[in-house]
């Protein structure tokens, strides 16, 4: 067994281990964790910044050289716009919601004194894959810390100063809750993934994020199983009546930033098609 292989398991039992004992935790002190996260990010900014800019850095050579499209290197930023405050409030806004957990959405009389239902419940330890955006490491963590699911999060190689400051100021912060600081963990390399998708002992499920070709990937490397995804909605269609400004907003957000799942857009709005394109190439590089 190599050391690679070693640390993994080591890492999928971790995680597993953190799920089982969260179990016990009660909703309002899964809220209280990601308040306490909330507010460990926001007092990290200026360290997550410095990390980001580090990514970046490095990120223009590999742009200027062609091996980094302009639209990766764009999603890299974490520093551009209210980017990061909104990645804040997405913690917020995701502790506000319902628990997820418990609720019966199926029930039937099977018989006299014989009843069945259908009730949500924690998946268990996930292991997530995902490229580029840093600020994914954030959305995650409060996805799975809200519905119950502990998560081992491994972010594309351009992002990797930004990931290991988010998740090191996420497991610090955890560390000071109800949830053990292993419930949510990061790894780096392509090595440590492979060796995770053989933890089929710990890891309940796989989540590849990214590319048709990510997730075929992933798919053909583990006997765990794969949360995989289609190749995205192909078309936005807009009507002639539509708001322009809206119709603009949700073009640019379908195609830039959310990994080109938009392949063609179908417009109504002759008048205003060149102001909707131009404003996205314009969000786009």
């Amino acid at each position: 067994m190599s050391l690679t292989t070693t640390y993994a398991e080591q890492i999928a039992k971790a995680s597993k281990d953190a799920f089982e004992a969260s179990q016990l935790v009660t909703p309002a002190e899964r809220v209280k964790a990601l308040h306490a996260i909330h507010d460990a990010l926001t007092m990290d900014k200026e360290t997550i910044f410095g990390a980001n800019r580090r990514d970046m850095e490095a990120a223009r050579g590999l742009m200027a050289s062609g091996t980094l499209s302009q639209s990766l290197f764009k999603r890299l930023d974490l520093t551009i716009s209210d980017k990061f405050d909104s990645m804040l409030q997405g913690i917020l806004d995701v502790a506000a919601l319902p628990d997820p957990t418990g609720n019966i959405t199926y029930a039937s009389e099977l018989d006299d004194g014989l009843e069945l239902y259908r009730v949500t419940c924690p998946i268990g330890a996930l292991l997530v894959i995902f490229e580029a955006r840093p600020e994914v490491v954030v959305n995650i963590t409060a996805l799975a810390i809200k519905s119950g699911n502990s998560a081992i999060l491994k972010g594309g190689k351009e992002s990797t100063f930004t990931c290991t400051a988010l998740s090191e100021c996420i497991r610090s912060a955890l560390s000071q809750t109800s949830l053990h600081q292993d419930y949510i963990q990061a790894v780096q390399t392509r090595e440590e993934i492979a060796s995770l998708l053989d933890q089929d002992r710990y890891i309940d499920l796989v989540i590849p994020r990214g590319s048709n070709a990510l997730v075929k990937s992933v798919q053909n490397s583990t006997k765990i199983p794969v949360m995989g995804h289609a190749d995205g909605i192909c078309c936005v269609y807009i009507d002639k009546d539509a708001d322009v400004e809206k119709a603009t907003r949700i073009v640019v957000e379908s195609k830039v930033n959310l990994c080109d799942s938009v392949w063609k857009n179908l417009s109504d709005l002759q008048p205003y098609r060149s102001t909707i394109q131009r404003d996205a190439m314009r969000q786009r590089f």
